[in-house]
């Protein structure tokens, strides 16, 4: 997968790209990434690439220019559309759904505003998605787009040690994860669960079903309207309402 970020503040990105999974990725060449300034792409004397608003108002709007100057330029020898994704608080919300979806595609634009906004020529004639991470307003969209790399990126095939983690993973599967356990088998008097211990992958299996159904009943019971559940997890689930969950 290629990933380009189109931001004023590339030095934002060099931690996070450059460590841990995100540099693994690299040296296993699953992932390249390009961080592009796109102050660059200004075609004014000042590389400015932003002005007042047309009709007043506070704050200023990124101008369209210099977006689409950077972009034109990163798909000119592209046959197909990379996803050019918009980072905006008026975006769709992240969901693993949508992190699977684009681990899929072969090459990622984000574009990191500043400012009050963006020129909504850009919104309108450049983006194929406009991603949200939550309903709250960050001073840019570097965080945010950081936050989607890692996500999409974990996904790609071989770039975590053990291919089941991003099935497994909370989210993934429709329900939270279940609870995990290391060494020692007791801390402080705290003991792991002897099923854990059993070496019987069946009943560890069964277990940790139960447990996630269980975790996700508890603290996000709404998840649970987005899958079919099978006769087993329905009757877990009225166990777990006879015992107050």
């Amino acid at each position: 997968m290629k990933i380009d970020i189109l931001t004023l503040f590339p030095d934002m990105f060099s931690g996070v790209l450059g460590e841990s999974i995100m540099k693994k990725a690299q040296e296993k060449v699953k992932v390249t990434f390009n961080v592009i300034d796109f102050r660059k792409y200004a075609d004014n004397k000042h590389l400015k690439v932003d002005d007042y608003p047309y009709g007043g108002g506070a704050g200023m709007v990124l101008m369209p220019q210099p977006i689409f100057a950077a972009v034109d330029d990163l798909t000119k020898e592209k046959i197909k559309k990379p996803r050019i994704i918009l980072m905006c608080p008026q975006g769709a919300t992240f969901t693993q759904e949508k992190a699977e979806e684009l681990a899929a595609e072969d090459h990622l634009i984000f574009i990191c505003g500043h400012y009050e906004g963006y020129d909504e020529r850009i919104r309108e004639h450049l983006i194929t998605d406009e991603i949200s991470i939550g309903d709250y307003v960050l001073t840019g969209g570097e965080l945010a787009a950081m936050v989607i790399t890692d996500s999409v990126v974990r996904l790609l095939p071989g770039v975590l040690g053990n291919e089941d983690s991003p099935v497994k993973d909370s989210h993934s599967s429709g329900l939270l994860e279940h609870p995990h356990y290391t060494r020692p088998a007791n801390f402080n008097g705290l003991d792991v669960p002897e099923v854990l211990l059993s070496g019987n992958h069946k009943n560890i299996d069964l277990w940790r079903e139960k447990e996630s159904l269980r975790r996700t009943l508890k603290r996000r019971p709404d998840m649970l309207d987005k899958i079919k559940l099978s006769d087993q997890q329905k009757k877990w689930i009225k166990e777990f309402e006879a015992e107050n969950i």
